[in-house]
């Protein structure tokens, strides 16, 4: 979809979703397929059922499209990955490179330097390979290492171009030292895939971490006596991303994180890889994935990725945990926006109205404006 295929004109929907709260009585002015006026009720346009929103924002794409970032770590496949994830609603994403070797992680950096900008890009998500082995998931055990110079060189080049980057590393392979040179890079140091004690996480936070990566899965579990790498994050009150595709991450215990941590630190997100708009199986280090029942599973029967969408999160959001929908758009849209330092993917006025969605009553999203 082009944003000069919607009509120039005033757009009035029956409600708005503007980065932050829902409102009614609002309308938008489209020119040259962009919004560039927002104004309380009074214009006459079209009518546009439902609520219009920002697209989604996803802080940890892995693939789509029946690509695999860490398998086509071109500008090819990072674009055939966001236009996968565009197609359900997602309009901005940070493709995800996984555990792997360090030509892989090099390839995707260029990859993400060249593409920054372009498609919805918004940056590089760096998970791994410097986690701890007893959380490694999916993740390949022989190319988990400490943090090293080559991955420092690697934030460093990212960031020297202005490329937004979140580097999901384990306390037990990075110091304090290396963590808070990273922050001071202006890199989002995310904690996951970790079985580090809460007295680590802290050490870790303190240092500079600001984030979590898709609590509970991969990570220490919170217990009467020891809290974990889960009761850490929720202690320390820092952002974190959440799965919500009902496989990950039982709902009930979704709900229990939301009610425990601050406003606006949790954010939704997919964990997808190449299922998503693709084929139903695809290759991970010499290893055949596949969908079954809706989950990701490996030879072993075990979780590998997620087959899910932002918008199947939010209407998982709502329909089952029982979230407001006000609260499950900020979750997918607005927090992790603010998380990488780019409000801009979080606001109506001044985008393109091919980044615009469109949630009906049934927390259904058209993702297609071309007939308004």
């Amino acid at each position: 979809m082009e944003g000069h295929n919607v009509r120039d004109g005033w757009l009035c929907p029956e409600r708005v979703f503007d980065g932050e709260c829902l409102r009614t009585g609002v309308s938008l002015r489209v020119e040259q397929g962009c919004v560039v006026e927002i104004a309380e009720s009074g214009a006459q346009g079209r009518v546009v059922k439902g609520c219009l929103s920002p697209g989604f924002v996803d802080l940890q794409v892995n693939g789509g499209g029946g690509v695999l970032l860490n398998t086509d770590p071109t500008l090819h496949g990072m674009a055939a990955i966001a236009a996968a994830h565009r197609q359900f609603g997602t309009a901005a994403i940070m493709p995800t490179v996984i555990t792997d070797t360090p030509e892989v992680l090099d390839m995707a950096t260029d990859t993400a330097i060249s593409a920054f900008g372009q498609s919805g890009i918004m940056g590089l998500h760096i998970e791994g390979p410097h986690i701890a082995l007893a959380k490694r998931g999916t993740h390949a055990a022989k190319y988990i290492r400490p943090l090293d110079t080559r991955t420092m060189d690697v934030v460093h080049r990212l960031r020297h171009a202005g490329v937004p980057v979140m580097i999901t590393v384990a306390p037990e392979a990075a110091t304090p030292e290396q963590i808070s040179k990273l922050t001071a890079l202006g890199a989002v140091v995310s904690l996951g895939h970790t079985n580090a004690s809460a007295e680590q996480m802290n050490a870790a936070i303190a240092a500079g971490a600001r984030c979590g990566t898709h609590l509970y899965n991969a990570m220490s579990p919170m217990q009467g006596r020891e809290p974990g790498a889960v009761g850490a994050i929720l202690n320390a009150g820092i952002p974190f991303g959440i799965i919500c595709d009902g496989h990950h991450v039982d709902d009930a215990m979704i709900g229990l994180a939301l009610r425990a941590t601050k406003p606006n630190c949790a954010f939704l997100v997919s964990d997808a890889m190449a299922t998503v708009g693709g084929p139903s199986a695809f290759d991970l280090y010499g290893q055949t994935i596949r969908v079954d029942g809706g989950r990701l599973i490996n030879s072993d029967g075990n979780l590998a990725g997620a087959h899910i969408t932002q918008a199947q999160g939010v209407q998982r959001l709502v329909n089952h945990v029982g979230v407001p929908l006000e609260q499950a758009l900020r979750m997918a849209i607005r927090v992790p926006s603010l998380v990488m330092g780019l409000p801009t993917f979080a606001t109506l006025e001044g985008r393109r109205a091919e980044d615009l969605i469109v949630i009906g009553d049934d927390v259904s999203v058209n993702a297609d404006l071309r007939g308004l």
